[in-house]
Parts: structure tokens; sequence; C-alpha cells
């Protein structure tokens, strides 16, 4: 499965640039012009991102700080590329916990080199061990367990839970989501299924990302 990379920068050609020699290494990349366009797409779904400082509006150290508070995306690698380079940007940068710092102007394969560096570096953190072993949920009892430990979830987001953990690999509209979640004969918006599973992949931290999530289709389980 292709890495997935979201560039947030306002400087138009070389985001899209940046976007195009990355996707030539076989990387999965999203872009968006300013903090706000970023937040409102699914960030956890992204295996690291890279922010530009200076943008109008929220800057990319505010956005940093707003996803490091955050338990579903806290865990993804920053990279920051800006184009100031004093020692006060680069100490505030790390430590709201930026993986590295880039100054502008930069090569693209000098770019590319610290990003896998990073997802090396990062990757030797996480436990061997599958999410999907560590997370299990049994129909009969009604009880869901991770990493050993009881997890209480209300109906809806147990079902779920249940359903994308018994399908691994398999991505379930929206409209199928609700057709097997709410059987029932009540009007279910599509919203609805967004707001479970942002819920759920937070009550699951940190394998939060293993619910992956198809920009307009649905959503999946992936070990």
């Amino acid at each position: 499965m292709a890495r997935q990379v979201l560039i947030v920068d306002d400087e138009e050609t070389l985001r899209e640039a940046l976007g195009t020699y990355l996707e030539l290494e076989g990387y999965s990349v999203k872009t968006a012009s300013n903090a706000e366009e970023a937040l409102r797409q699914d960030i956890s779904e992204f295996d690291i991102l890279l922010l530009d400082i200076m943008m109008d509006g929220i800057s990319g150290i505010e956005l940093a700080s707003k996803l490091k508070a955050d338990e579903n995306t806290a865990h993804i690698p920053i990279i920051f590329l800006t184009a100031k380079d004093s020692d006060d940007d680069m100490v505030a940068g790390l430590n709201l916990g930026a993986d590295d710092y880039i100054c502008k102007p930069y090569s693209v394969k000098n770019v590319i080199a610290r990003i896998e560096a990073v997802l090396r570096r990062t990757a030797d953190t996480v436990s061997p061990v599958t999410a999907k072993r560590e997370i299990t949920c049994d129909r009969d009892s009604l009880s869901c367990h991770i990493n050993g430990k009881p997890l209480k979830l209300p109906r809806k987001e147990f079902e779920i839970l249940s359903l994308l953990l018994e399908n691994p690999g398999r991505v379930f509209t929206r409209e199928e989501l609700v057709r097997k979640i709410w059987p029932e004969n009540v009007i279910v918006v599509d919203r609805a299924v967004d707001v479970h599973i942002a819920r759920l992949r937070g009550k699951i931290a940190p394998y939060g990302k293993n619910i992956i999530s198809r920009s307009g289709y649905g959503y999946g389980w992936q070990d």
C-alpha cells in the first residue's frame, strides 16, 4: 500500500511540483493550499505531513500544534518546509514534535530522502504485532479488547468495528454501512457514519489509522 502524504503549502508551483515528484516515487499525495483546507480532510489517514510555516490564516506552527494535541493525529510525523531559517523557528517547530525541518529553496531529492528517513525512524517505534491481533470483537459476548484490555463501545461503534475487523481489506461504502449498522427503518445521513468513525478512531488509538478511508466512498480495515 502506497504511503500517503499531505503537502500543505500556499505556493502552488512548489506544492504541485513536489507532489508530482513524490507520486513518481510511488507515494500517494494530496495537497492543500492552507491549514484550513487541510483540516477539512481526514488527516488521520496520512503517513506523513509536509507543512509550510508561513501561510495566511492558521500558520504551519499552529496547525502542527492542533494536530499534536489530537490523539487521532498526534502520531503522524511532520516535516516543515519553509523559507524561514532562523534558529527560533527551527526550535519552535521541533519543540512541537516535528520530525524534521527543511528550508526553501530545497532539492526535491533531498526532501524525498528526508521523508524516507523519517518514515524509517518512526516505523521503528511501532510494535511489530499487527493491529488486528491486538483488537478483538466478540459478537457473542458483545465485548471488545484492545491490547488485552476491555474496551467499552456504544452499540453502533461496536457493530462498525466488528464488521470492519471481520472483513479486512474490504472498503464499505457509507450506504452499505448505513444498511448494515442501522437496519431499523430510520433516516440516517452519511455524516453520521463519519462521526461514528471519527469517535471510534480516537477510542482505538494508536490503531485508528487501521481504519482507512477512501475519499467519496467509504471505510475499511487495513492490517
